[in-house]
């Protein structure tokens, strides 16, 4: 069950207005309790189709447990900013797919470090009521400090005054990942379960684990 209703018939300066709104929902702060399981999310296109995946794992040792794809024609144009609304109807549809439901989600894509506050990770975050990460390979919105080049290293990313987000080393002397709060997860616990998942490479398992699994054939 949701823990708000979604809306997926909308204009874009509708969905524009609708994350203004959600945004005051997103909750900054950590509400963990003890994370068993960690979930990755990603989103793979072809031929006007959309295919995401959800692989849970366990943590910390980042063993599969479970996972799930659901296949469904895009209907919402690309427009950046907008992502959430191209995707997460179909992710939604992989997610009821899983027998049991993660601690927390980390998900290809930014939460907080968005020009309204409110990309992908929070808005799934906050329509399944689950803690979640934005981890996103490329800059939104933002400007920020190089981190220094060995693993662990980060800087805040800021816009217009705000923190926003944190710039992450995760692997040495390899670019850097851009990590934010999706919802119900605080910025420093953010960095440190990204990291804790990563295992040699620049993405976390649960990314790299889901986006083989996105993949259309």
């Amino acid at each position: 069950m949701l823990a708000i209703n979604p809306i997926w018939d909308i204009t874009p300066s509708d969905a524009v207005d609708l994350q203004k709104r959600l945004s005051q929902e997103v909750v900054r702060k950590s509400e963990l309790a003890t994370v068993e399981t960690v979930a990755g999310i990603d989103t793979g296109y072809s031929k006007g189709m959309a295919k995401a995946a959800v692989v849970s794992l366990k943590y910390p040792s980042l063993e599969p447990l479970d996972q799930a794809v659901s296949l469904r024609p895009v209907d919402f144009p690309y427009i950046p900013g907008l992502l959430s609304f191209r995707e997460t109807p179909v992710i939604l549809q992989a997610f009821e797919k899983l027998k049991q439901t993660p601690d927390l989600l980390i998900i290809d894509g930014h939460g907080l470090a968005h020009p309204r506050r409110f990309g992908i990770a929070c808005h799934i975050g906050l329509l399944l009521g689950i803690p979640s990460i934005g981890c996103a390979k490329t800059l939104l919105v933002g400007e920020y400090d190089e981190p220094c080049p060995e693993q662990g290293g980060f800087s805040y990313l800021k816009d217009q005054g705000d923190i926003i987000g944190a710039v992450l080393r995760t692997r040495s002397k390899v670019k850097p990942v851009f990590v934010s709060i999706g919802h119900s997860v605080d910025l420093r616990d953010c960095i440190h379960f990204v990291l804790s998942c990563c295992r040699g490479f620049r993405l976390p398992e649960t990314t790299r684990r889901a986006d083989r699994l996105a993949v259309i054939a």
